[in-house]
């Protein structure tokens, strides 16, 4: 099940662990990343908190963290190739694993359909 946020984040949840990426609007709206700042694993967030940092060659921007939970694995590929990202968000361009806190608060996310009706 793919879940997104205004914010332009999607999670795939798979048990009470969700992996966390940008959504491919947003990887085109940012241009090509050429740096990408990953939280420590162990790291604790609250939904909202910044969790992670891209840069491409027009900005820098925030990857907030979705919803509460622990970071339980961070996507080291990414951090040495952020090209990954542009070519793939929402496959291998992920950037955590986020061990939520309340597995309910998923239904407060978007689903696809009005994620798609967010950005038209």
């Amino acid at each position: 099940m793919l879940k997104f946020t205004a914010e332009h984040e999607w999670l795939k949840l798979e048990g009470d662990v969700a992996t966390v990426g940008i959504t491919t609007h947003a990887a085109e709206q940012l241009g090509d990343l050429v740096f990408v700042e990953l939280p420590e694993v162990g790291a604790t967030f609250d939904k909202g908190a910044d969790a992670a940092t891209v840069e491409s060659v027009k900005a820098a921007s925030e990857v907030y963290c979705p919803l509460d939970g622990e970071i339980t694995e961070i996507n080291q590929a990414i951090v040495d190739d952020p090209s990954l990202v542009n070519s793939d968000p929402q496959g291998a361009g992920w950037f955590f694993k986020l061990k939520l806190k309340s597995v309910a608060d998923m239904d407060g996310l978007l689903d696809e359909a009005a994620y798609k009706e967010l950005i038209a």
